[in-house]
């Protein structure tokens, strides 16, 4: 059934609704650790650091009580509300808060009187990254900004340190694109916007332990940034918004999923995944997201926009065929390359940017032949969200090698690492594709600050890339937001990207851009891979690797030297050999079968706990070759022992 898809948090009677969420789901609980696009959220109450229009309409009901009470018209008993918080699960904050009463005794006692509350842990979440402070600091922990910051009245111009009060910009903007919106505004030598502020209706209405990091300021914040400027509006011009039809959402989706979607409407919170929510809005903000990106893709195919950019949410490039999974609800991409194609174009090239694999986008399209999708993201051997995109997925049933992943195999990749892979792989393989047509599938969490992505790209090097994917398809280009959860960050970048389109040059040269030892093996890799599909790849990867050769194995010994000093080899035969994964590097002993080595520094070293027999000393841990994927270490055996590959 339809219904089965959804999560309810309605509670009836004091007893939590059952949830039909499959308790097997692969989505994980690991917060903002950097490893997956889930939140870890446990169900506790907290004040959330937002405007007061928007908590007006959306934290005033707090629980599943709440909720029944507002579908059913009247007020629970007290007694019942009273039986219900005594049969509250108790947490370890509720006890680290002491925020619990041990007595069950239901009777009323008059002459009973409470003892003084303890006083509560008071703390503040920030407007920029969403992470918690306690009450007594000014400035964030993380992102440094001010705790009264003026980002969503002047976007990522207003001053970190500023104490400036939160206004948010809807209503102007909302006001400058009506006066503007008219489809006669709209030229061949103009960048269009899409944008709508009833998307920012979309929105978590159950409170968490702590916000969820797809709020409605990602929009506020770039809007401020864009009006500040005088981009947008000014530079830019808005098109009208329209929902999609039921009709152009299938051909992406399954009518099972579009059904599913549209029942959140009649719902005031319910869960996709434990990582994506609705609301009653968010069927509607989805539905304007796509039809947004429909016209957008139509108006510039057609010569009526030269470019655009769609400042919309939700994202969509992890929503399948039937699937609604990391914020994604409709998949926006996937309807803009359609509707570029019912204009006219032949070929559509996707190009996804953002930290974490657009697995939606690449379901959609891995047996298509008519659509490229190539992506860039932080992979580490499937370790992180959502676990796809490795090199060796190549498309299927015919239409291999028109599905492109460059996977980083670790965090803090920044703009050398993204220019070298788009100059040796991506605009190789583009270029020979020949789009008609190019989508960016724009996530801004592989920028420099964001808490989920963790990687270091600039606002300058997203504006590069811009600048190269714009020769392409006779620069008919349309950015679409996708990811990206610090304000700062994302409200720079896509105004970077913006001005790009709207005609600036980046000032930096694009020439001589050194990657990264691991970036280099990355392209390496996925040459090695692509260039059976795109036989001109060939030169490219022969020359690399005179070039690049020396440098891929500077410092080996080095490398060797300091195992030597923390570690002693008791078994086994083969290479040392480093290993990015997890965000960092560790040393690997590659070999054809067991070897036990001892650590005796495990601060250098990471393993999996539960291989790990500790002493006051040292760590021993066994390694056995199966646990060395292919696709990581491409295993070449060599007389007794074996040696990894060029490109290792």
């Amino acid at each position: 059934m339809v219904t089965e898809t959804l999560q309810n948090t309605w509670l009836m009677d004091g007893k939590a609704e059952n949830s039909f969420h499959d308790q097997n789901d692969q989505t994980l609980h690991e917060g903002y650790n950097g490893q997956h696009e889930s939140v870890g959220l446990d169900g506790t109450n907290a004040t959330l650091c937002r405007d007061e229009n928007y908590r007006e309409q959306n934290t005033s009901k707090t629980s599943g009580r709440d909720l029944v009470d507002n579908l059913n018209g009247s007020v629970l008993p007290d007694i019942i509300s009273k039986k219900v918080r005594q049969k509250k699960e108790i947490t370890l904050e509720d006890m680290y808060n002491d925020q619990y009463d041990d007595d069950d005794d239901d009777d009323d006692d008059s002459d009973w009187e409470p003892l003084p509350e303890p006083a509560a842990v008071r703390r503040w979440f920030c407007v920029n990254c969403t992470m918690a402070n306690q009450d007594d600091v000014v400035h964030c922990d993380i992102c440094g900004e001010n705790k009264e910051s003026g980002i969503l009245r002047h976007g990522f111009f207003a001053s970190p340190f500023s104490q400036a009060g939160l206004i948010h910009t809807d209503s102007i903007v909302a006001e400058r694109c009506k006066d503007a919106c008219s489809p006669s505004l709209i030229s061949n030598n103009s960048t269009a916007v899409g944008f709508d502020d009833r998307m920012l209706l979309h929105s978590e209405v159950e409170i968490k332990s702590h916000p969820h990091p797809e709020r409605p300021d990602r929009l506020r914040a770039i809007a401020a940034s864009l009006a500040t400027a005088g981009i947008f509006p000014g530079k830019c011009y808005p098109i009208m918004a329209r929902e999609i039809t039921r009709e152009e959402l299938l051909m992406v989706h399954s009518l099972e999923h579009v059904e599913t979607v549209e029942l959140t409407s009649r719902i005031l919170s319910s869960y996709f995944t434990p990582d994506t929510y609705a609301n009653e809005h968010s069927a509607h903000a989805a539905r304007l997201a796509a039809g947004l990106c429909a016209d957008l893709a139509s108006a510039i195919f057609s010569g009526r926009a030269k470019n655009g950019f769609a400042l919309v949410r939700p994202p969509g490039h992890h929503a399948g065929v039937s699937q609604a999974m990391g914020f994604c609800l409709h998949n926006n991409a996937a309807v803009a390359a359609l509707a570029a194609q019912v204009s006219g174009a032949k070929r559509v090239l996707i190009v996804d940017w953002d930290v974490h694999h657009g697995n939606g986008t690449q379901e959609i399209f891995e047996q298509n032949k008519s659509v490229l999708y190539i992506s860039l993201h932080r992979h580490e051997g499937g370790n992180f969200y959502p676990g796809t995109g490795a090199s060796h997925e190549v498309g299927s049933l015919g239409a291999e090698g028109y599905c492109v992943n460059i996977p980083w195999s670790r965090g803090g990749v920044g703009d050398n690492d993204y220019i070298f892979a788009f100059q040796h792989v991506l605009l190789p393989i583009a270029s020979e594709f020949a789009p008609d047509f190019t989508i960016i599938s724009a996530g801004f969490d592989a920028a420099r600050g964001d808490p989920l992505g963790c990687c270091d790209v600039t606002p300058s090097g997203f504006a590069k890339m811009t600048y190269m994917l714009n020769v392409l398809s006779g620069g008919k280009l349309l950015v679409i937001l996708e990811g990206g959860y610090n304000l700062r960050s994302i409200s720079s970048s896509a105004t970077a990207v913006i001005k790009v389109l709207l005609g600036e040059t980046p000032g930096c040269e694009l020439n001589n851009q050194l990657p990264s030892k691991a970036g280099l093996r990355t392209v390496l890799e996925v040459l090695k891979i692509q260039m059976n599909f795109w036989p001109t790849l060939a030169t490219t990867l022969k020359k690399l690797e005179s070039e690049w050769g020396s440098y891929l194995v500077a410092n080996h010994r080095n490398e060797i030297n300091m195992l030597s000093e923390h570690c002693i080899l008791k078994g086994g035969s083969g290479l040392w050999h480093q290993y990015h994964g997890n965000g960092g590097g560790k040393l690997c002993y590659i070999v054809f079968c067991p070897v036990i080595f001892v650590v005796t520094d495990q601060s250098r070293f990471s393993t999996d706990e539960s291989e790990i027999e500790r002493s006051e000393k040292f760590m021993e841990v066994t390694i056995n070759a199966s646990w060395l994927e292919p696709h990581h270490f491409d295993i070449h055996m060599v007389g007794r022992g074996i040696r990894p590959p060029f490109g290792m």
